[in-house]
Formats: C-alpha cells, structure tokens, sequence
C-alpha cells in the first residue's frame, strides 16, 4: 500500500479549497485529515472518502470500488471508505463538496469523550 509523496501532494493541492487537509502516514497507506478528524485514505496511489448511506450511492452510481486493504492476500475485509472518482478527484469545486460529506460522517461516528469529574 504504498504511497507516493507526488500522489498525496496532488490530493491535498486539489482540496486547497476546502481548507487544510493533512497527510499522516499509517501501515503503509495514509490518512487524509482535518481538524484532527481522519475523513479519507490514500493507499497505492489512489485517494478514498469514507461513506455511509448518505452518500453511498453516488460513489456507486460513479462506479467506484470499496477500499480493500490486503486483497492481494486473499483477505476479503471491506472498510467504509470508496474511491473518489477521478472526475471529482480532477475538479477541487466538486471535490470539497464530497470530502465535506465524509468529514460529517466521520464526525457522527466519533464519540464524545467526557472526562470524569474529580471529587
């Protein structure tokens, strides 16, 4: 799952107008961030966004393909994450609209943790 430094700077050029995205490094892949929220993945080069049902179909009806980590190794483990499709990974406008859809689904699913109260 290796990832180029010229493929992760293309992608975080392309949601310059979103505003930052950072690229943290992580078993062989990459994590795409935002205010510390890791929304989508880089890995072989090619950029994924998290979904769930609120956006799945149009990463379906764009003929997108799951994030299947390991599948050369006969592993069949699917993640919540689908390929951007190369016309939205091409225009930022479009782009932003679609990273912002998974930054929120990523937040839905972050817990909030409380710090117990001290006696």
């Amino acid at each position: 799952m290796a990832v180029s430094d010229d493929f992760s700077d293309y992608v975080v050029d392309q949601l310059r107008l979103w505003g930052p995205v950072s690229v943290r490094r992580m078993f062989g892949g990459a994590g795409l961030y935002r205010d510390d929220r890791m929304f989508g993945l880089i890995a072989d080069d090619v950029a994924y966004l998290k979904l769930d049902d609120s956006n799945r179909e149009d990463f379906v009806t764009a003929g997108s393909s799951p994030f299947t980590p390991y599948a050369e190794k006969g592993m069949t483990t699917v993640m919540s994450y689908y390929e951007i499709p190369p016309e939205v990974l091409e225009n930022p406008a479009e782009l932003s609209k679609w990273a912002q859809r998974s930054f929120e689904i990523q937040g839905k699913e972050r817990p909030v943790r409380r710090r117990a109260k001290q006696a």
